[in-house]
């Protein structure tokens, strides 16, 4: 059973708790991306069985009116077993999204998988025509090359801190689909990496503005830092490109709810089983997480 303290970041531990803490958060204007935890499977029978659960995901969300998208890992699909163990998974999960009407976000992990998630991003944001997560019906599906140029129904997150993102985000620029830049929240070597504090949010800072100037498809900022958030905004009142914030349970939720007043805002909510690795992360990342996760335990 989840317990209290860890249900400020995780969305319970079933997919109906999840839904219904996506209907809530619906509630306050807030679209819900989300994740069944689960990572780095070196077996192929626990990543097919996570594919099988999204797949039973999406067909619960698709008989809601739920503004509910979901996001995937490559490990947690079988990368870690096998590429073609990863691309059958994904293609499972992405097929039946797209037959559903609901938008599937693909995740980026260590910066070893960068090459393998892109590669799969783009196959499936040219080879389906999807939805922008949003409601209603999905785009009519006949193959044709307009459908395949509207909104793609996949999203992939990139990270700043890497130094190859800009050029990725050139390759990424003509793409059907959404794409989401984050800072970066593995620890990768220097030589692939920005370490310094400064130096990735200088980073951040220009492929943001890199993708407002390039990116027709719309733009996810995924930043919980109200410098990134109100640049987004700025350039969004230059370049006119469409845009969403988003965010993770439990951080900076007043913040989210205040954003969604006047912009497209998205939380990122994970459920599942497998929490405690996860709450733990959230707990130690940030002063303020420790200090609620204190506050909780004793009680004030």
């Amino acid at each position: 059973m989840l317990p209290p303290i860890a249900s400020r970041f995780v969305a319970g531990e079933t997919a109906p708790a999840a839904l219904e803490h996506a209907r809530e958060t619906n509630e306050r204007g807030v679209g819900v991306i989300l994740n069944l935890l689960g990572e780095h499977y070196h077996e192929r029978e626990p990543a097919d069985a996570d594919a099988a659960a999204y797949c039973e995901l999406v067909d619960d969300i698709a008989g809601t009116d739920l503004r509910a998208r979901i996001s995937v890992k490559p490990s947690q699909l079988g990368l870690d077993v096998g590429e073609d163990v990863f691309r059958e998974n994904l293609a499972r999960v992405v097929e039946r999204a797209d037959e559903r009407g609901v938008f599937v976000w693909l995740d980026m992990e260590d910066h070893t998988t960068t090459d393998a998630t892109l590669d799969a991003f783009e196959h499936h944001a040219r080879e389906t025509g999807g939805t922008d997560g949003r409601e209603g019906p999905p785009n009519e599906r006949a193959g044709s090359e307009a459908t395949r140029e509207t909104d793609g129904g996949v999203g992939v997150c990139v990270q700043a801190n890497l130094r190859r993102t800009r050029e990725d985000l050139e390759r990424l620029a003509d793409l059907p689909g959404k794409v989401r830049l984050v800072k970066g929240a593995y620890d990768p070597p220097e030589a692939v990496a920005y370490r310094e504090k400064s130096r990735v949010n200088e980073a951040y800072r220009d492929c943001l503005e890199y993708m407002f100037e390039a990116f027709d498809d719309g733009v996810a900022v995924g930043s919980h830092d109200p410098e990134m958030v109100a640049l987004a905004e700025r350039l969004h009142d230059e370049h006119g490109t469409p845009y969403e914030v988003q965010m993770l349970m439990g951080v900076r939720e007043d913040a989210q709810y205040d954003l969604a007043d006047d912009r497209e805002v998205w939380q990122y909510a994970p459920y599942g089983s497998k929490w405690l690795s996860y709450f733990y992360r959230r707990v130690l990342e940030r002063k303020e997480n420790l200090a609620f996760a204190l506050r909780a335990v004793v009680g004030g």
